[in-house]
């Protein structure tokens, strides 16, 4: 069941940040740097790598948060969330600011991507813990 409960958290984050970077797409690729075709749209968006990496590195998240839940008591969906929430504006935010302050990347950036880490990995420890 575990398994399950892994994938359908990372599918719920997955589909989180599609509509996050979705409604933010225009900002993110200013700030981002991203090329841009002549339509307006990433000129890599026809390239199936990005979306598989970031299929498989959610399941990777979800599967040592599943984990560092069961050890630590986390079995409701008000601790899943808060936990989540507080894994990715305390912990992987930090890194990702971190990064990016090095890298010489703006600041837009970074609340940008950070808070898809924050509320994606609150939606899916509220998922992890509704198992």
């Amino acid at each position: 069941m575990e398994i399950l409960n892994v994938l359908v958290a990372a599918i719920a984050s997955y589909a989180f940040g599609a509509a996050w970077y979705m409604t933010l797409s225009k900002p993110w690729m200013e700030a981002s740097g991203v090329k841009v075709g002549d339509d307006g749209q990433p000129a890599n968006k026809s390239n199936p790598v990005p979306y598989l990496i970031a299929f498989v590195m959610a399941v990777v998240v979800a599967g040592m948060m599943r984990h560092v839940f069961a050890l630590s008591g986390i079995d409701s969906f008000g601790k899943g969330l808060v936990s989540g929430f507080g894994i990715g504006l305390f912990l992987a935010s930090p890194w990702l600011a971190t990064c990016y302050a090095f890298g010489g990347r703006p600041f837009k950036l970074t609340l940008i991507d950070a808070g898809y880490v924050t509320f994606g990995s609150a939606i899916m420890g509220a998922v992890l813990a509704l198992f």
